[in-house]
C-alpha cells in the first residue's frame, strides 16, 4: 500500500505546485502598444493573459498610457504608474512586459529608473523601428494636408480608444508616435536608451543591463485565422517589408532584445497578445501559454 500512499501525497502537493507556476519575486505589469488600452468593457488588449498569470500566482497589473504618442511620453506616464504599484504593493521592483510600443515604452523606464525594474520583456516590440511607420511617413509627410489630416483623425480614434477604456484625459499625438516608430525615430531613441539592444542587425542584445534583465520574443508570419477580422489588414500592411520576415507590422529582427527566446512563432502582431479575442493560430502554441512560460522563466531567475 505504500505506493497508493505516495500517489495520494502526490496527488496533493500537485495544487500547490500548479498554484505557484508563474509566481514571480516581482509584480508583473503588462504595457499595451499603440492604440492600446488596459480593456474596453469585458474585452481585455492581453485577452486572458492577466487571469491565466494570476492563476497560477503572479500579481499581475495593467497600465494605461497614451493611445498614441512619442515613447518619451509613454514612458513617463507608465513610470507614474509603476510607482504607484509598488507604493500599493510594498514591492522593490516590477517585472515590465511590453507589447509593440509597449516595448520601447518600458525600456523607457528601465533606461532612466533601473533601480524600480527588475526585468523587461518584449513582445513583438518595435525595438528598431517599423517599416510601416516608414512607409506612413512617406505617403503623408509631416507639414502636408494629407498628414494633418491623417493626424487629426488618427488622434480622435487614440481620444476615443482612451475616454472607452477610461483613460480620458491622456495627450494624444499620433504624429509623434509615427515618427518615434520609424526606423529614424527608433534608432533616435535607441542613441539614449540603449540597453538590450542587439548591436548587430538581427542577432541578441545584453541579456542584463544596470541591474535589469531584458528578454524578448515574436511572431513571424501576418494571416493566421480566417475567421479574425484583423489578418486581412496584417496580411496588407506586411508588403511593407518587401519580403522580409515580419508580423504583419514589425519585422523580426526589429523585435529582438536581450535573451531572445523565439523570434519565429507563427503569430501575428496581434495573435501575440491572443487577439483579436482568442481568434490565434490553431496550428501554433497559445500565446496564453508563452506569457505563463515567461513568468516561470522570470520566477526561476529569481525576478
Amino acid at each position: 500500500m505504500m505506493w497508493l500512499s505516495a500517489c495520494v501525497l502526490a496527488l496533493a502537493a500537485w495544487p500547490a505546485a500548479a498554484g505557484t507556476y508563474t509566481q514571480t519575486k516581482y509584480p508583473i505589469v503588462l504595457v499595451h502598444g499603440i492604440f492600446g488600452f488596459d480593456n474596453i468593457g469585458p474585452v481585455e488588449y492581453f485577452y486572458g493573459i492577466p487571469s491565466a498569470l494570476r492563476a497560477d500566482g503572479a500579481k499581475v497589473y495593467l497600465v494605461q498610457v497614451s493611445a498614441a504618442n512619442s515613447h518619451e511620453v509613454r514612458g513617463e506616464q507608465l513610470l507614474t504608474q509603476v510607482k504607484q504599484i509598488l507604493a500599493a504593493t510594498g514591492a522593490a521592483k516590477v517585472n515590465l512586459m511590453g507589447h509593440s510600443q509597449g516595448s520601447p515604452t518600458s525600456r523607457y523606464v528601465a533606461s532612466v529608473r533601473p533601480d524600480l525594474i527588475a526585468s523587461v520583456t518584449s513582445v513583438d516590440g518595435v525595438n528598431k523601428g517599423s517599416a510601416v511607420a516608414d512607409v506612413a511617413l512617406h505617403v503623408a509627410p509631416p507639414g502636408t494636408v494629407s498628414n494633418a489630416a491623417l493626424v487629426t483623425v488618427a488622434n480622435g480614434f487614440s481620444s476615443i480608444v482612451n475616454f472607452l477604456s477610461g483613460g480620458s484625459g491622456l495627450p494624444q499625438n499620433s504624429l509623434a508616435a509615427t515618427t518615434s516608430l520609424s526606423t529614424a525615430g527608433t534608432a533616435k531613441f535607441n542613441l539614449a536608451h540603449p540597453e538590450g539592444v542587439p548591436t548587430t542587425a538581427c542577432g541578441e542584445g545584453a541579456y542584463t543591463a544596470r541591474g535589469v534583465a531584458y528578454y524578448s520574443w515574436g511572431g513571424a508570419k501576418s494571416y493566421t485565422n480566417v475567421l479574425d477580422i484583423l489578418d486581412p489588414f496584417m496580411a496588407l500592411t506586411s508588403l511593407a517589408f518587401g519580403g522580409a520576415k515580419n508580423d504583419g507590422l514589425v519585422s523580426t529582427c526589429s523585435q529582438r532584445l536581450g535573451k531572445v527566446i523565439r523570434a519565429d512563432y507563427a503569430m501575428n502582431h496581434m495573435d501575440v497578445v491572443n487577439q483579436t479575442v482568442g481568434l490565434v493560430n490553431l496550428f501554433e502554441t497559445n500565446p496564453v501559454t508563452v506569457f505563463r512560460a515567461q513568468a516561470n522563466r522570470l520566477k526561476n531567475a529569481g525576478l
